[in-house]
C-alpha cells in the first residue's frame, strides 16, 4: 500500500515522501495516528500545493538535527556500575542506563536513537552512535566505571 507521509519517519522517509508500506502498517498505525495519507490522486495534489511549506520543514529539521549533532560530539557519559572481582558487571549497561545519563547531562534523546548493538558488560570506555537525522549519527563516549 503506498502513502505519503505527513512527518518524518525514521525507518520510513522524509516528510511529503510516498512509501510502500504493509497494509497493516498503514491500517493500524501510520493512518490512525495521523502520521501518514493514502496515496491517491487528490493527495498527491494537495501534497504538491503544499511543497514549498514542506521543504521549509525539512530544512528545518536538518538544521536542528545538525545542532543536535554538534552537541552531542564528544560528549562523555560516566555511568558506574557494581562489578565483580574480574571485572564483569552484575548485569549491564543498557539503553535506558545512557538515556538517564544523557539526561542527567541536560541532553535528551530518543530510546530508538541510541544505536547500542548490544549492553555493556564490562569495565571500559566505549564509543555509542546516536542517530539525530537520516545519515547523522555522531557518536558519544561512555565510560563505565566501578561504583565501589
Amino acid at each position: 500500500m503506498k502513502v505519503i507521509l505527513k512527518e518524518t519517519i525514521e525507518s520510513l522517509g522524509l516528510i511529503g515522501s510516498e512509501v510502500k508500506v504493509a497494509r497493516g502498517f498503514a491500517r493500524n498505525y501510520l493512518l490512525p495516528r495521523n502520521k501518514a495519507l493514502l496515496a491517491t490522486p487528490e493527495n498527491r495534489k494537495m501534497i504538491e500545493q503544499r511543497k514549498a511549506k514542506l521543504d521549509l520543514q525539512i530544512a528545518k529539521e536538518q538544521k536542528i538535527a545538525e545542532e543536535m549533532a554538534q552537541r552531542l560530539e564528544g560528549v562523555t557519559c560516566k555511568i558506574s556500575a557494581k562489578v565483580t572481582e574480574e571485572n564483569k558487571l552484575y548485569g549491564s549497561v543498557a539503553i535506558l542506563d545512557i538515556i538517564n545519563a544523557l539526561e542527567s547531562q541536560g541532553i535528551k534523546v530518543e530510546k530508538n536513537s541510541v544505536l547500542l548493538k548490544e549492553p555493556i558488560k564490562l569495565l571500559g570506555t566505549y564509543k555509542v552512535p546516536i542517530r539525530v537525522y537520516k545519515n547523522m549519527k555522531p557518536e558519544i563516549i561512555v565510560e563505565v566505571v566501578s561504583a565501589a
